[in-house]
């Protein structure tokens, strides 16, 4: 009974009009900072879906921590509009200590979409590989030159 349920919730979910960047900017948390602009969010959802397609992505908070940890480089991008913030509110702080890029998108749904998923996802690591090398080249020096939270 309950996959019966499954396609209808999701031809809602596709049914349903996209929200604007201007109206993903009300969910914001207050941790939000840097925020991607709606060109480099754009920039960021295409650099994810080529590194989807190689798989060189890390997804999830778990995921991303452990590789952090590892020293992997990449640019991480979380999303702002995560609750509760306790759930990702560390990984900036280990980003930073590695002096590693990172910025925040307005929506996790979108962000799960750009890598290939049905689910929302609330941070991705997107790393390094030739196939894209120019996309992710743009996209880290755009992140890089946002102004890091005090």
């Amino acid at each position: 009974m309950a996959r019966e349920k499954q396609p209808e919730a999701a031809a809602e979910a596709e049914g349903a009009p996209e929200r604007s960047y201007r109206e993903q900017l009300d969910y914001l948390n207050p941790i939000a900072q840097p925020l991607a602009s709606r060109k480099l969010t754009r920039k960021l959802y295409k650099c994810i879906r080529k590194a989807a397609k190689q798989k060189q992505i890390r997804r999830g908070v778990k995921e991303v921590q452990k590789f952090i940890n590892k020293g992997e480089k990449g640019i991480t991008v979380l999303a702002g509009d995560t609750l509760p913030i306790d759930v990702y509110c560390h990984i900036p702080i280990m980003c930073e200590d590695r002096s590693l890029p990172y910025a925040y998108v307005p929506s996790k749904s979108d962000l799960g979409a750009a890598a290939g998923s049905k689910r929302p996802t609330c941070v991705i690591m997107i790393k390094p590989h030739e196939e894209y090398q120019e996309t992710y080249d743009e996209c880290l020096e755009e992140v890089e030159a946002l102004p890091l939270p005090l």
